[in-house]
């Protein structure tokens, strides 16, 4: 735990750029009881467009995409966005690059550590644990991106090795055979994801041969160890958008046309190359990364404009109250650390409990949000902020 930087002087930070903690805010938003609140308001109002809209708050089954496949990557977009702020200004105060490593790697590991507890390892025990997990594919992701930034000072340079790392990515799923199947064939039991991670991942996979969820161990994990170099694709890109928005001897309006055209170029080409190479979400395939990657360019920008440009800033308190303390509302509500739902049930309970299933799941839906909202905001008046 620590104070908001936010809240220091001038002289020991940067000022933050609020777009930034807005839109993370924006995108846990959806964890933590967004995309339920949607679910609950179409059950309840029978409407088209708001089933089509709840059908888009869960995940592809396997190829297209659906804004729930934006939520990931969109937060590790973000983490990018925050290597320019945080880690090259550490480079500057530092003599050694050893140090700086050294710190990431330390945070790399403890995310890595957060993510096998998440998975349930000291509920469960180690026979059959799940190794793979959001926070490690973060904390590793970042850790690669942070190396490329370090040791390729040209911009060049890490635009090649970000260029490398995904056409070297759609070439392994694309041409490389896997034994007994063959190359490219992009399912669960067919592509190279599933082959390396039954070979080198420790540990139960999570998903079976139709893509789904299973309480065995699969064939296959949506998180596993090329899922995480690809991902790191993202992260980059996110880095990218970082330095667009530092750039102090531009216009407003020139980064704004920068983020702009990168988003919707990264749009084109992927829908370009998605007929023979699909935007898959489980497999991170190279489409999928820069569509993904496209929207997250857009929605900085989007939000950079609004808040950083316009200068309209009150109305995103709801927003940075969840995004200055994304690790912390994860841990608790996703990883269930404290029962949301249970809290929320023995305070409204009396309320919800005479009305119907849809009308209970809706209001349940709102006070589950409500409630860890304003344990967010307790928390954020207090400036206790949870980092690694």
């Amino acid at each position: 735990m620590m104070n908001d930087p936010s809240k220091m002087s001038d002289q020991e930070h940067k000022p933050r750029i609020l777009s930034i903690d807005a839109l993370r805010g924006f995108d846990m938003f959806w964890i933590i009881g967004g995309g339920a609140l949607i679910e609950g308001v179409a059950k309840c109002f029978p409407a088209k467009w708001l089933h089509l809209l709840a059908g888009q708050m869960e995940h592809a089954v396997w190829a297209g995409f659906h804004f729930e496949d934006l939520i990931f990557p969109l937060f590790m977009f973000i983490s990018g966005v925050t290597i320019p702020i945080a880690l090259l200004s550490k480079l500057e105060k530092v003599s050694s690059k050893k140090e700086v490593i050294l710190k990431i790697g330390k945070r790399m590991l403890l995310l890595i550590s957060l993510g096998i507890i998440f998975n349930g390892i000291l509920r469960n025990g180690f026979s059959n644990a799940r190794y793979a997990s959001v926070l490690g594919q973060i904390g590793i992701s970042y850790f690669i991106a942070s190396l490329i930034v370090i040791y390729n000072n040209s911009v060049k340079a890490q635009l090649i090795c970000l260029c490398g790392l995904l056409s070297g990515y759609a070439i392994l799923q694309l041409l490389v055979p896997v034994p007994g199947i063959g190359a490219g064939v992009l399912t669960p039991s067919g592509c190279i994801n599933g082959y390396i991670d039954r070979l080198f991942l420790p540990g139960r996979l999570a998903y079976g041969a139709d893509a789904e969820m299973v309480s065995g161990n699969g064939i296959f994990d949506a998180l596993g160890l090329l899922c995480i170099i690809s991902a790191t694709g993202v992260t980059l890109m996110g880095y990218f958008a970082g330095r667009i928005l530092l750039q102090k001897e531009s216009e407003p309006k020139k980064k704004l046309g920068i983020l702009v055209a990168a988003g919707v170029g990264l749009i084109v080409l992927s829908l370009c190359i998605s007929p023979f190479y699909p935007v898959i979400k489980k497999c991170w395939t190279t489409t999928y990364n820069m569509f993904s990657g496209g929207i997250s360019f857009l929605l900085l920008a989007l939000f950079y404009l609004i808040i950083d440009v316009w200068a309209y800033k009150k109305w995103t308190l709801f927003f940075r109250v969840i995004g200055t303390n994304s690790l912390f509302i994860y841990l608790i509500v996703v990883g269930n650390l404290l029962n949301v739902s249970s809290t929320t049930s023995s305070l409204i309970g009396w309320i919800i409990n005479p009305l119907g299933e849809n009308s209970s799941q809706l209001i349940m839906g709102i006070g589950n949000l409500s409630l860890a909202w304003l344990l967010l905001y307790f928390m954020y008046r207090k400036n206790i902020f949870m980092k690694v």
